[in-house]
C-alpha cells in the first residue's frame, strides 16, 4: 500500500532481506506462481518483479523485465484471512471458496465453533486440516459477543485480528509477522475506539482455557499496532464467480450486500502503490488466492501499481476516499490532470 519516505528509510534493511528471500523463491507462504494458466516464461523463473524504495511513495514493486498485457505476474496466498460474517455458511471457512458451485466437491465439513455451537464449513479435507492453525484455538472460546460487536458496527478488520491472534497462540505465526507492513496513522479517536475491541478480545481469550504465557504478546499496544497495519493493507476478496443472487439471499443483505466474500492480508501485494490509472490489477477467481495480472504492457524498471478504490468515480471523490481511508493525497497523472 501507499508508503511514506520516512518509513522507507526505516525499513530499507528489511527490504534487502525480503528481496533476497523473494528471489530465492522462499516466500511460499505469501506467494506462488502456479504451474498452469500462466505463460511458460513465468513458470520457469521467479516473478519478474522486485521490491524497492520509490522517490516519494516509500516502497514499491518494479518490473525486472518487460511484462506483456494480460500476463499473470504472480499469485499470492494470504498471511491471514476471514470470511464475511454474512456469508459464513456460503463460503469455505479457510479458503473462502464459494460452497455449492462445484457439485463434484469431495468434502464439505461442518464444525462447531466455541461454545456458540456455530457451525462453519470447509470446501474440502485439505482446507479443514489447514484451518487447524487457528480453528482449534478459536474453538476454545465463545465468540458470539465479539462477532455481534463486529456485525452491529459493520467492522471487518477486528475479525482478521482475532484470527491473527489465534494463529500466534497456535504457533503458526510470530507476533511481529506483519511488522514490515506500513501502519495507518491513527488519531486519538481511532485509538480510543480500538480499545473496546482489544478489551473484548483479551477477555474472551482469558476466559478460555488458553495458558496466559501463550498470550503475553496480546497487549493493547500489539492490538492497536496490528490493527493499524491491517486497516490499510487488507484487501476485500471479491470472487469473480460469486453469484449475485446468493448475496441477495443473505440474512444481512440489506446492510452487507457486497461482492466481497471476506478480507485478507497479503505480504507482497501490500507493497503495491496506488494509481487511479493502474497498470496491474488483482483478481480472485475461485478462492482467497490472489492473482496479479498486467492490464497493459509494462516496461523493465517501470513501477507496478494497483488501484485501491473504484477508479470510475470522479477526481474529488477519489481524493476524499484515499485521504480518509489511506491517509494520502493522490498525485497520479490522472488526478493531476483533473480527470
Amino acid at each position: 500500500m501507499y508508503r511514506t519516505t520516512s518509513f522507507g528509510r526505516r525499513t530499507s534493511l528489511k527490504l534487502r532481506h525480503l528481496n533476497v528471500v523473494f528471489l530465492r523463491g522462499r516466500l511460499s507462504n505469501t506467494f506462488s506462481v502456479p504451474p498452469e494458466k500462466s505463460n511458460s516464461e513465468l513458470t520457469r523463473s521467479p516473478p519478474p518483479i522486485r521490491v524497492a524504495l520509490t522517490e516519494f511513495a516509500g516502497r514499491g514493486v518494479f518490473a525486472t523485465r518487460r511484462i506483456g498485457s494480460g500476463d499473470l505476474i504472480h499469485t499470492a496466498t494470504p498471511v491471514v484471512a476471514h470470511p464475511s460474517l454474512s456469508l459464513l455458511h456460503k463460503v469455505c471457512y479457510f479458503c473462502l471458496k464459494q460452497l455449492g458451485v462445484n457439485r463434484n466437491a469431495a468434502y464439505i465439513h461442518a464444525e462447531p465453533t466455541g461454545n456458540t455451537n456455530q457451525r462453519v464449513c470447509f470446501c474440502n479435507e485439505d482446507c479443514r486440516e489447514s484451518s487447524k492453525v487457528f480453528h482449534e484455538v478459536e474453538c476454545l472460546a465463545d465468540w458470539s459477543v465479539y462477532d455481534e460487536y463486529c456485525r452491529s458496527r459493520q467492522l471487518k478488520y477486528p475479525l482478521l485480528l482475532k484470527r491473527l491472534a489465534c494463529m500466534v497462540i497456535s504457533g503458526a505465526l510470530l507476533p511481529d509477522q506483519l511488522d514490515i507492513l506500513q501502519p495507518e496513522t491513527l488519531s486519538p479517536g481511532k485509538i480510543s475506539a480500538m480499545q473496546e475491541g482489544f478489551d473484548m478480545l483479551r477477555s474472551i481469550l482469558t476466559e478460555s482455557s488458553i495458558d496466559n504465557e501463550q498470550m503475553t504478546f496480546l497487549t493493547e499496544q500489539w492490538y492497536i499496532s496490528m490493527l493499524a497495519r491491517i486497516r490499510i493493507n487488507a484487501f476485500r476478496v471479491e470472487l469473480v464467480s460469486i453469484l449475485y443472487e446468493d448475496l441477495l439471499s443473505s440474512a444481512a443483505a440489506s446492510v452487507e450486500a457486497e461482492a466481497a466474500v471476506g478480507n485478507a492480508v497479503y505480504m507482497l501485494p501490500s507493497f503495491y502503490n496506488h494509481d487511479c490509472d493502474p497498470n496491474v490489477h488483482i483478481i480472485w477467481t475461485e478462492n482467497v488466492d490472489a492473482r496479479v495480472k498486467a492490464l497493459r504492457d509494462i516496461d523493465e524498471g517501470e513501477e507496478l501499481r494497483i488501484c485501491y478504490i473504484d477508479a470510475s468515480i470522479d477526481r474529488d471523490a477519489r481524493q476524499a476516499i484515499l485521504l480518509e481511508g489511506f491517509g494520502f493525497r493522490c498525485n497520479c497523472f490522472r488526478c493531476i490532470s483533473g480527470d
